[in-house]
């Protein structure tokens, strides 16, 4: 499988300060986005102790034990290292004030022979275009998506609903944490699209569909979707991820790589 990455992030217009985070290991095929939660720069510092400890802990291991394992054991070392994480991010919002109360969410990619193994915790998202289609392929971990699935709201009635920001699962917030993980099929040609909910708030699915679909270089896509979130409004900041998966090499001069290109703001 032959992948190309690019990631970006945006302040938004409404923040000062940034508490989005991304990480991206091409050699150990890993992506990682959070987007943090807490008082002064406590989200801050949640979201980049996340990003920071997952690219480190679960990206080499990834790359030298992990490089044969199967799907089971990728899965548990995915567990363990978030498990992990959220400890020490726990730990640091319980003995420091400044950082009280601090958490994350988390979505969480690692490409392998199988598909794509991805976790998430909280109301960041995952999507997939496959042939022009887009489709959401986490559920959000939210007051707001609980509603929806009871029937009291629907999905028309959410997007203007005053609870879109609570939470019902964070990293860093409780001594445990549980994140749902699932394998999808990669087919070649597919756009994955990890984002927080800076993006995801902006622009509904038809939008960011068509944004994708209209600008097929990586580069210029994530920063059309960085755009036309800030034109509806930057209410937050704003942070992706997009992974293409390729079906056959291609040459370094046509500007393809084995493991794609980074870039980002």
């Amino acid at each position: 499988m032959i992948l190309e990455f690019f990631s970006a992030t945006d302040v938004g217009r409404a923040r000062d300060n940034n508490e989005d985070s991304v990480a991206l290991d091409e050699a150990a095929r890993l992506i990682v986005l959070a987007d943090g939660m807490g008082g002064y720069n406590a989200g801050e510092v949640a979201s980049q102790m996340l990003t920071s400890f997952i690219s480190t802990e679960l990206g080499r291991w990834l790359k030298d034990p992990g490089r044969e394992a199967r799907a089971g054991e990728v899965r548990r070392a995915m567990d363990i290292c978030v498990d992990n994480a959220n400890r020490a991010i726990f730990n640091a919002a319980n003995t420091n004030p400044r950082y009280a109360g601090m958490g994350t969410t988390l979505v969480l990619g690692v490409f392998r022979p199988e598909g794509l193994l991805l976790g998430h915790v909280g109301d960041s998202r995952a999507y997939r275009l496959r042939a022009g289609r887009l489709m959401q392929i986490t559920r959000d971990h939210s007051l707001l998506q609980e509603q929806i699935d009871a029937g009291l709201l629907t999905v028309e009635e959410a997007a203007f609903s005053s609870n879109k920001n609570l939470v019902t699962r964070a990293v860093g917030v409780e001594d445990t944490v549980l994140m749902e993980l699932h394998l999808h099929e990669v087919q070649a040609g597919d756009i994955y699209l990890l984002c927080s909910d800076g993006l995801s708030d902006m622009l509904d699915g038809d939008t960011l569909a068509q944004l994708l679909n209209g600008n097929p270089a990586l580069p210029e896509a994530a920063q059309a979707l960085i755009n036309a979130a800030n034109d509806n409004g930057g209410r937050d900041n704003i942070a992706l991820i997009l992974a293409r998966a390729e079906g056959r090499q291609r040459t370094e001069g046509r500007g393809w790589w084995p493991f794609g290109r980074r870039g980002g703001n």
